[in-house]
């Protein structure tokens, strides 16, 4: 199911990620959730697909999310 606000997403996302992070993980889910109407694990793709989305602009460091400089 689609998420309307970061406050919707699961646990395991908003407690981890910064909000920036978690406005990129529920827009890629939307998107990739729209896509993969009718795929029997469209939730589970648009899962993975929401957070390599993540991982383009932050990268885990320790237990802690932190954006990629810009180069």
């Amino acid at each position: 199911m689609p998420y309307r606000a970061n406050a919707d997403l699961p646990a395991s996302v908003r407690e981890r990620l910064p909000e920036h992070a978690q406005d990129i993980y529920r827009a890629a889910f939307n998107h990739a959730f729209a896509a993969h109407a009718g795929d029997p694990r469209q939730e589970e793709a648009a899962h993975r697909i929401a957070w390599a989305a993540v991982k383009r602009s932050y990268v885990k460091v320790g237990d802690r999310w932190e954006a990629i400089e810009q180069r």
